[in-house]
């Protein structure tokens, strides 16, 4: 069950690595407009907004990773780094689009289960 629960971590860390990208890197591009369905007006108007976004979704992947890489006692860590995701995936999922709660907060939430089993 530890092989699963990391695996799923890692998904959740490489999930926050994309969204950083989708924030910091392609906000106003095509794929990001479309991925948070944005007109580009409003892309251009908070792009800086975005960029501080998509940079606390990388620090949530880091720590992830680094929770991965202790093995065993990174436990500890991986549960933090999966209570904040799930955290700021039911925020965003009650307060910007009910979307984040399935793409951010259960995907979190599915890791952490695996990581306690």
């Amino acid at each position: 069950m530890m092989i699963l629960g990391n695996i799923a971590v890692a998904s959740v860390a490489l999930l926050h690595l994309y969204f950083l990208v989708l924030e910091m890197f392609l906000w106003t591009k095509p794929l990001g407009l479309k991925t948070f369905r944005l007109t580009a007006e409003f892309a251009a108007a908070s792009k800086t907004l975005a960029a501080n976004q998509g940079l606390y979704n990388g620090f949530l992947a880091a720590g992830l990773a680094w929770g991965l890489v202790l093995g065993d006692a990174g436990n500890p860590i991986k549960i933090f780094f999966l209570g904040c995701v799930i955290v700021a995936g039911v925020f965003g999922g009650l307060t910007a689009s009910r979307r984040i709660l399935w793409v951010q907060a259960l995907p979190g939430a599915v890791a952490l289960a695996l990581v306690l089993v």
